[in-house]
């Protein structure tokens, strides 16, 4: 992805549209006033480029981030309640729109959340604390509505092997905090965290009226600290080769037998067999699952139920009294995120239904604010992306004439999906009953586990989308080798057709080239033209293509974001090339529009040094310290940053635009610098 999802990306509002003499975004699409000529461009250029706008920034309270994307979803969130607004004065609605307005007015209607406790949950809390046996707790931590999980995750998705058809694909879950290395890390804000954790472990329990909280709090977290100890680090979860292993389930209950798996598959409606044979999953951290199955048999049920209890009440926390809601957030929001306070409750029903009934919401959200001319533009501007990048791999020296074939039959065989759906998504088997908020939400899981399960054995709907068209974010999807811009992204100042081209192709050029790029990155490059886990490479090609990002991957391993907390460069190498390569495309992409003509000069900048402010401005951005360590420790991404001078510093284009030399901090000799695509 190109954007880092942090709670809902949403797009911008029309008004920050950057026309011709705009007094924010400056005459040709940046804001003149951000960039800080105190500072040299070689050797801070993310300061450089946002230095004027860092002065003064400061994350809003209810944020974990300030900058570019906050100011796009606060424009986009005014959007979709303004969509919300209409649906609540609309007395014809249809069937769909009264689903949108029930579901919002519920979770709106805190005087009858407050009234109504934990009653919409007790037959659930119930049933919980009746669980008898491990098989019972397995089937529980499979059940679709309730939202709980245990130590290992199921998911419905695309065979990477064979991508006509769906699989069930099995990984290691069952952690509170975002990653294992909240458990096992050894520095003091970790070990505070820790400390937190355990305090709202105990929390949780005495909401739910458990005796002996205390005691019991501290096993629940002793059984999610061994989870954690069986947990592969996040880094190697990346690898495409090492997280797929075929079995059949009756081959996954001999290779961890401690597990209940038939009574967990089918409290999900998945039976063993299938239309040809025994149904297969696909196991994702291999070596792990024995180690959880042996910790999931060794627990005592009474542990696993106080488990169940602690997750099962933060999954619905949001739907709950205050009490309890302010405690999660206090935890997860602040501690995890470094959020100060709560966004307010008609800000999160609009996310609430982007998260649930994202298509319905989004059919709206297109229809009147992404018209087809704007489509076809951005279709435009994507298809002159891949063409720059089928161009460059015909030029390509260090790739055998081999590989290069299968790279350009690959870019050949893209698939781009622009702005929303062509074929929306049905809701008309989604129950939602007005002023019951926990039920309505237990149906939008299920509904949506059982959309998927209905098709598993059918051939892939390839027409799907996996964002909402209002959310300000892209994706690569190396199965169907597709990339999917939703309407949220193009927008300005990612896009307008009335700035310079120069600050298009640095904004969304370089977006549209970070999507292509991951179908080249350390592991899309894994995949073939049609979507296939296979090597297309020749070996020696291989090799060099790994030798060279591995140099990039020790780059972004100096890179120190906050003191002692560095970038893991081998985690964070998929995004880190894409946003590379994605730049010196989207860079030759401008020069092919140029035709051959010189680019103006604009208020004393070249077209090139446009370019590149561009792109460090497509980057201004700040976040707390939680949310930093959070995505440091457990996210591809780096922080913005050092998408800005992790990357320019390997780009020739751009010490040529700056005349950037020997002694400048961000200097690298050309041996040292990265060259993929």
């Amino acid at each position: 992805m190109k954007k880092i999802v942090i709670a809902l990306a949403l797009a911008c509002a029309a008004t920050t549209a950057v026309a011709a003499g705009d007094a924010v975004f400056g005459p040709w699409g940046v804001s003149l006033g951000y960039v800080d000529a105190s500072v040299k461009p070689g050797d801070n250029f993310f300061s450089y480029t946002n230095g004027g706008w860092l002065k003064t920034a400061i994350v809003p309270p209810d944020r974990s981030v300030a900058g570019v994307n906050l100011e796009l979803d606060k424009g986009n969130e005014a959007k979709l309640q303004s969509i919300v607004a209409a649906l609540e004065a609309k007395p014809d609605a249809g069937a769909e729109e009264r689903k949108l307005r029930d579901l919002y007015d519920a979770f709106e209607d805190t005087k009858a959340i407050e009234a109504a406790g934990l009653s919409p949950v007790k037959a659930d809390l119930a049933r919980i604390a009746a669980l008898r046996s491990p098989a019972e707790i397995a089937a529980f931590t499979a059940s679709p509505a309730t939202q709980v999980g245990g130590p290992f995750a199921m998911r419905i998705t695309v065979d990477q092997k064979n991508p006509n058809a769906y699989a069930i694909r099995l990984g290691q879950s069952g952690l509170g905090m975002p990653d294992r290395d909240y458990y096992l890390g050894t520095d003091k804000q970790i070990a505070a965290t820790r400390e937190a954790y355990k305090k709202y472990i105990v929390d949780m329990l005495t909401f739910a009226g458990v005796k002996d909280a205390a005691a019991r709090g501290a096993a629940v977290y002793a059984l999610e600290a061994k989870i954690a100890d069986a947990h592969w680090p996040a880094a190697d979860r990346r690898d495409a080769d090492k997280t797929y292993n075929p079995m059949t389930i009756s081959a996954l209950a001999k290779f961890a037998p401690q597990f209940p798996w038939d009574e967990y598959f089918g409290a999900a409606g998945i039976a063993r067999k299938a239309p040809v044979g025994e149904r297969s999953v696909v196991v994702a951290e291999k070596t792990a699952f024995p180690k959880l199955a042996a910790i999931f048999a060794a627990t005592p049920v009474s542990v696993w139920r106080d488990y169940l209890t602690v997750h099962y009440l933060h999954a619905f926390a949001d739907y709950l009294p205050k009490k309890i809601d302010d405690t999660d957030f206090a935890f997860y929001g602040t501690i995890i995120g470094g959020q100060k306070i709560q966004l307010p409750r008609d800000l999160r029903g609009v996310h609430l239904l982007d998260a649930e009934m994202g298509e319905a919401l989004g059919k709206l959200y297109a229809a009147k604010y992404f018209p087809p001319e704007a489509k076809a533009k951005a279709a435009l501007l994507v298809a002159n992306l891949l063409k720059a990048y089928e161009a460059d791999i015909q030029t390509l020296t260090w790739m055998a004439p081999e590989t290069k074939a299968k790279a350009l039959e690959k870019i050949r065989h893209f698939t781009p999906k622009v702005g929303y759906p062509d074929t929306w998504r049905d809701y008309s088997a989604l129950a939602i009953a007005p002023h019951d908020l926990v039920g309505d939400i237990k149906n939008t899981e299920a509904f949506e586990w059982n959309r998927r399960l209905s098709r598993i054995d059918a051939p892939v709907d390839r027409s799907e989308w996996g964002m909402t068209p209002p959310t300000n974010n892209a994706y690569y999807n190396p199965t169907l080798n597709e990339i999917v811009f939703p309407a949220g992204i193009l927008q300005p100042p990612y896009f307008d057709p009335n700035a310079d081209d120069a600050v298009n192709y640095g904004e969304i050029g370089a977006t549209i080239g970070h999507e292509i790029s991951h179908g080249f990155d350390d592991q899309g490059s894994k995949y073939d033209a049609f979507g296939v886990l296979r090597n297309w490479w020749t070996d020696a090609d291989r090799k060099d293509f790994d030798a060279r990002t591995t140099m990039l991957a020790k780059q972004y391993d100096g890179y120190e974001p906050l003191p002692g907390l560095h970038i893991n460069g081998r985690l964070t190498l998929g995004e880190n090339i894409a946003d590379l390569a994605g730049l010196v495309i989207a860079h030759k992409a401008y020069e092919i529009a140029l035709d051959g003509k010189p680019a103006p000069v604009l208020n004393g900048f070249t077209g090139d040094q446009r370019f590149y402010i561009a792109y460090g401005q497509s980057w201004r951005e700040i976040w707390t310290d939680g949310l930093t360590r959070r995505i440091v420790l457990s996210n591809p991404h780096s922080p913005s940053k050092f998408r800005v001078n992790g990357v320019v510093r390997n780009d020739d284009g751009w010490y040529a635009a700056f005349d950037v030399k020997p002694g400048d901090a961000m200097y690298l000799p050309p041996d040292q610098r990265v060259k993929l695509w």
